[in-house]
């Protein structure tokens, strides 16, 4: 019995310090920055960063000479099947994280388990804009054309695809209004490997500032005050 409550209090006390670990971690990390890099071109193309509180979204134009976001995310893929937006913002994340999470309030311990542990599939959230209006949560920064490609790349690959290279719809009425819809995505959530973690790899695959490293929105926007 003494053997017993010696091993749980010892498991107890590594959970803690991970967790203690993991929280210190990920408030020191996003303060190392990641520097912007000038590749000499014209930055002609506005992107932002925006959150909602949870989740951070790349935004880019809708379609531009370089690429056409609605060919591969078909308006008709929303509530509103409106086709006179001009932004749209795309997001990598926990598949449970963005069907029954859209706030903190709704998060269940279950949903949180699994994805802190690599437990359950990933998903692309895509919404449509007709204007970003810049503000605390939003942050526009304009980039060139060669980053812009780079961040079309990065974005493009975490999207699953069918046979005939086409995102995959995820068909759901869990979305958050009538501008967005789900996609299926590449790779595992984890608490090392979040939402915002993939939305600060895309700043940097777009040679713009961004955190070492970050699991929340605030590493990201600390570099966009």
């Amino acid at each position: 019995m003494k053997k017993m409550i010696i091993l749980l209090l010892k498991t107890i006390g590594i959970i803690l310090g991970i967790i203690i670990l993991y929280a210190a971690l990920g408030y020191l990390l996003p303060f190392i920055e990641v520097s912007a890099k000038d590749d000499g071109q014209n930055k002609e193309i506005p992107i932002y960063i925006y959150t909602n509180g949870v989740h951070t979204d790349i935004v880019m134009p809708v379609k531009n000479n370089l690429q056409d976001w609605s060919a591969k995310i078909p308006f008709e893929n929303t509530l509103s099947k409106k086709t006179d937006y001009n932004y749209v913002g795309i997001g990598w994340g926990d598949k449970g994280f963005y069907l029954d999470t859209p706030t903190w309030a709704d998060l269940k311990f279950s949903t949180a388990v699994k994805a802190a542990f690599w437990m359950s599939e990933s998903a692309m959230h895509c919404t449509y804009y007709k204007e970003m209006k810049e503000g605390v949560d939003c942050k526009k920064m304009m980039i060139s054309k060669n980053q812009y490609q780079k961040l079309i790349r990065f974005v493009d690959a975490k999207f699953d695809k069918d046979k005939n290279g086409n995102y995959i719809l995820i068909p759901t009425n869990a979305v958050y209004s009538d501008n967005d819809a789900f996609y299926d995505a590449k790779g595992k959530y984890s608490f090392l490997n979040t939402c915002n973690t993939w939305a600060n790899d895309a700043l940097k695959a777009a040679e713009q500032k961004a955190a070492l490293w970050t699991p929340s929105d605030y590493g990201i926007f600390l570099h966009y005050k």
